[in-house]
C-alpha cells in the first residue's frame, strides 16, 4: 500500500522517501571487497565501474572523459556546452573563475550565471564538438555525448558521424513525446529505432514516465535531474521526487518492462541526491544499476570548473535552475583516482567513492551490482 498523508480536505499526497532517509541493512553473510564486482553492462559497452557522468562543463572536458574512462566509468560530454560553441574553452572558462571572485552576496551568484548565459549564447559549431569527441574515441574509450529533447534531432547525425557510441537525451524532464505548436514534436520511439547506437534517456521521476521511455527503446533511464546542492529546480518549478522513491519506482517499472517484453532489460541510473559514497551505494540499493555524478567529481583536480560546479541547466537563456558554486578550494581538489579509488584520509565519504561501494557490497555479503539490488533497506523514523 502506498503511504498517502492527508495535506487538506480532500487532498492527499503521497509519502517519499530521500536517499538520507533509507538506510542499508546488513545480511548475516559478510565477504572480502577483493570479492566484490562493481562492473556493469549498458548494450555491448562494458565498466568496471558504475559511474557515468553529469554532462556539465564544470565536471567534462575531452580530457576529462579520456581518463574517466580509462578508469572504468563513462564520461558524458555536452553536445551543446562550451565545447561545442568555443574554439578555446579555456578562455570561456577563465571568464567563469574571473566572475567567481567573491561569493559574499547574492548579486556574485547572480553574475556568475550571467556570465555563463553569455558564453552559451554563442552558436553550436558541429565541427567544435566532433573535435572533441575525436579526442575521445582517439584515446580508446567509449564515447558519449548529451544533446536536449529539443535539438536531439538536429544534433545527433553529426554526433555519430564525429563517432559517438552512447547517445544521451537529457532534460529536467522528459517524455516518450515532446509536444510542440511550433514545430514536429520529438517522438522518442522513432527516434531511438531509427538509430544503430544505444540510447539513454532522462529524466524522470515516476513509475509511469520510466515505463513510457522504456517502451520507447531507450537502453537506460536516467531517474532525477541531478539534484544536489546547486540545483533549484524544485524552487523555481516546484517539481521534484525525493531520490530513494524515484529509483525505486523506476526499478519496479524496469521489472514490470521485463516481463512486459519477455526479457529486454532496461538499466536504471540515478542521477541526483549523491553527494557522499554512502549516497551511491543506497541508490543501487534502491534499484539502480549505475549513477550519474555531478558534484563529487568537482573535486577532481582534472575538472575544468577547478573547483567550481554548475549543471548545464545553469546557462538557460531565460529560466536558469542551477547556481554556480564553489565546491572546494583548488588547494583542496585531489586527482581523478584518488577520488575514485583512494586511498583516503576523508572521513565524510567524499573520495574513494567506488572503493566504498565495494565495501558496503561487502560488509552486506553481495558480490555483484546486480545481487547488491536486493539488499534490504530501512526508513528512519
Amino acid at each position: 500500500m502506498r503511504d498517502l498523508v492527508e495535506i487538506g480536505m480532500g487532498r492527499t499526497a503521497r509519502r517519499a522517501f530521500g536517499l538520507d532517509e533509507v538506510e542499508i541493512v546488513p545480511s548475516r553473510r559478510t565477504r572480502s571487497s577483493q570479492d566484490v564486482s562493481t562492473a556493469w553492462q549498458i548494450d555491448a559497452y562494458r565498466f568496471d565501474i558504475p559511474l557515468i557522468t553529469h554532462p556539465t562543463d564544470a565536471v567534462v572536458s575531452p580530457a576529462t572523459a579520456v581518463a574517466v574512462g580509462g578508469l572504468g566509468g563513462l564520461g558524458v560530454l555536452n553536445a551543446e556546452g562550451l565545447w561545442a560553441r568555443h574554439p578555446n574553452v579555456d578562455e570561456a572558462l577563465a571568464k567563469v573563475q574571473e566572475a567567481a571572485g567573491s561569493f559574499d552576496t547574492a548579486a556574485d551568484l547572480t553574475a556568475l550565471t550571467r556570465v555563463l548565459q553569455e558564453l552559451h549564447a554563442a552558436p553550436i559549431r558541429p565541427e567544435l564538438i566532433a573535435e572533441a569527441i575525436k579526442q575521445v574515441t582517439e584515446a580508446g574509450v567509449t564515447a558519449a555525448a548529451r544533446v536536449s529533447p529539443q535539438r536531439a534531432t538536429e544534433l545527433t547525425p553529426d554526433l555519430l558521424a564525429a563517432g559517438v557510441e552512447i547517445l544521451v537525451v537529457q532534460g529536467t524532464i522528459v517524455s516518450a513525446e515532446h509536444v510542440s505548436k511550433g514545430g514536429e514534436p520529438l517522438n522518442l520511439k522513432s527516434f531511438i529505432a531509427d538509430l544503430d547506437v544505444p540510447v539513454v534517456a532522462g529524466g524522470v521521476h515516476d513509475y509511469r514516465t520510466a515505463m513510457h521511455l522504456m517502451r520507447t527503446g531507450a537502453a537506460g533511464v536516467i531517474v532525477g535531474y541531478g539534484s544536489g546542492p546547486v540545483t533549484t529546480t524544485d524552487s523555481v518549478l516546484g517539481i521534484g521526487v525525493p531520490m530513494a522513491t524515484a529509483i525505486v519506482d523506476a526499478a519496479a517499472a524496469r521489472r514490470d518492462y521485463l516481463d512486459e517484453t519477455g526479457g529486454r532489460y532496461v538499466h536504471v541510473i540515478a542521477d541526483g541526491g549523491v553527494d557522499v559514497s554512502g549516497d551511491i551505494a543506497k541508490s543501487i540499493a534502491c534499484g539502480a544499476d549505475a549513477v550519474m555524478l555531478g558534484s563529487p567529481l568537482a573535486l577532481a583536480t582534472e575538472a575544468p570548473g577547478k573547483g567550481l560546479y554548475w549543471t548545464a541547466a545553469a546557462a538557460h537563456p531565460s529560466l536558469p535552475r542551477s547556481r554556480v558554486e564553489p565546491v572546494a578550494d583548488v588547494e583542496e581538489l585531489v586527482d581523478l583516482r584518488t577520488l575514485l579509488f583512494g586511498p583516503s584520509s576523508d572521513a565524510e565519504g567524499l573520495v574513494n567513492l567506488f572503493g566504498a561501494l565495494r565495501r558496503a557490497m561487502a560488509k552486506t555479503g553481495y558480490s555483484d551490482v546486480k545481487e547488491f539490488q536486493k539488499v534490504g533497506l530501512t526508513v528512519r523514523s
